[in-house]
């Protein structure tokens, strides 16, 4: 799940940019992902008029994210694309502890990233579809003053349980052609250790021929377990590799900011990204 305040996906929002009349809050939507044999996916982008916010909550139409002091409750009631289907339900995250870490991703820090709660627990319960787990989670926040594609060319990251914390790594080609690498453990308390990014390890590309990377500790081979996103400038996928000197499975994106520049995916992105005018 992501909850956007200028979506940085958005082909109207890029579109509102290049007229010279975009405002972030015209370009809000709520990303909610299901995988599996009842798969779901909606990401409707709406107006400022279907937007309120405070500083512990999220209203966007008919979803709301809340946090409490104690646990981030995200209630779900979207419409799924492309196919019109129902998808409502009920998310819980409770932190281990907050990370009081953040990070810049370029050197003049217009592209900031906080790793929240690096190690939470999640409960999860939908009516439509009707599913319920329990299982561990993250959360974390992006948060920039540009486009996206304005200051990077591709980037990968990546985020897998380690002994009672979690490790991130975080890797992007900026567009003046240098790079960041960043390699962090964290503990379950959310304590952050920098560790030396371990050696690149390459991953089969995409079926749209995205070009994915990853890293792992000396000698790993890590492989892909399940691609759960395959579109022409964004891939997510589950990893089985080792870090830390441990086997885990690890959630992987890879982002490609040269692909979405492109004139012909901004307009295949309506079709999984529709946007609704008014209030709901």
């Amino acid at each position: 799940m992501i909850a956007f305040v200028g979506s940085v996906f958005s082909p109207y929002y890029a579109w509102a940019r290049a007229r010279g009349e975009a405002r972030a809050e015209d370009h809000a939507a709520l990303n909610v992902a299901l995988y599996g044999p009842r798969a779901r996916w909606a990401m409707t982008e709406r107006g400022a008029g279907a937007l309120a916010r405070t500083a512990d909550r999220f209203v966007l139409a008919r979803s709301a994210l809340a946090w409490d002091g104690t646990a981030l409750t995200i209630a779900i009631d979207e419409v799924a694309a492309p196919l019109p289907q129902r998808l409502r339900g009920r998310v819980r995250l409770f932190p281990a502890a907050l990370a009081g870490h953040a990070e810049a991703l370029d050197g003049p820090g217009r592209h900031r990233w906080r790793p929240i709660a690096p190690v939470a627990r999640v409960e999860v319960a939908f009516a439509a579809p009707a599913l319920a787990w329990t299982g561990h989670g993250y959360w974390d926040a992006n948060a920039g003053i540009e486009p996206l594609e304005d200051g990077f060319a591709h980037w990968t990251w990546s985020r897998a349980p380690v002994g009672s914390g979690a490790a991130v790594l975080y890797d992007a080609v900026r567009r003046d052609g240098s790079a960041v690498s960043l390699a962090l453990r964290f503990a379950a308390d959310g304590r952050a250790e920098r560790m030396p990014p371990p050696p690149q390890a390459g991953l089969p590309a995409t079926l749209w021929r995205l070009r994915r990377t990853t890293r792992a500790d000396p000698g790993a081979a890590p492989r892909v377990l399940a691609t759960l996103e395959d579109a022409p400038f964004y891939a997510r996928a589950t990893l089985a590799t080792r870090l830390c000197g441990e086997h885990t499975t690890a959630v992987h994106e890879s982002l490609s900011l040269d692909r979405f520049r492109a004139g012909w995916v901004k307009a295949l992105l309506p079709f999984r990204m529709p946007r609704r005018r008014g209030p709901r």
